[in-house]
């Protein structure tokens, strides 16, 4: 076999593999959001405040972020919701800092009463977040709060 032949061959190869590899590349499913500087502030209700809840996260995923659903549930309670739950609950105002990412804000309207009756101690924050090119993160215990007296 001359050089030439060999030489054609190899170039042929690396084409195709080239070309295979790409084709993977468009094939590969999407990538999944993230949640990062999660946190979360409760202030107890005082005189004429009824108090107030914020939970704020940067979601980021390559495609831009949809949304994110936000679940608050106290530790004593044993809920403990699952992915398929949060799909139907409240949604966090999301604002686009970039193409990529959203600084998401869940504040939740809580009466005078209402803060009264929360049960006292560790509470958690659950959070599904949708990316557009619908691929999901789900963090059942995203961040921690204490609620106290």
């Amino acid at each position: 076999m001359s050089k030439r032949i060999v030489f054609s061959s190899l170039i042929g190869a690396v084409a195709l593999c080239g070309a295979a590899a790409g084709g993977l590349a468009l094939a590969s499913p999407p990538t999944e959001p993230t949640l990062e500087h999660g946190s979360a502030r409760y202030t107890a209700p005082s005189g004429d405040s009824a108090g107030s809840f914020t939970y704020t996260v940067d979601v980021s995923d390559d495609s831009g972020i949809r949304g994110l659903k936000v679940v608050v549930w106290p530790a004593s309670s044993k809920l403990d919701p699952t992915e398929a739950e949060l799909r139907s609950v409240e949604s966090a105002t999301c604002r686009s800092t970039s193409d990529e990412t959203s600084r998401c804000t869940y504040t939740p309207k809580i009466t005078k009463r209402e803060a009264a009756d929360l049960d006292k101690g560790t509470w958690y924050v659950s959070a599904l977040a949708t990316a557009k090119d619908g691929g999901t993160a789900f963090a059942p215990r995203a961040t921690t709060f204490d609620v106290t007296g």
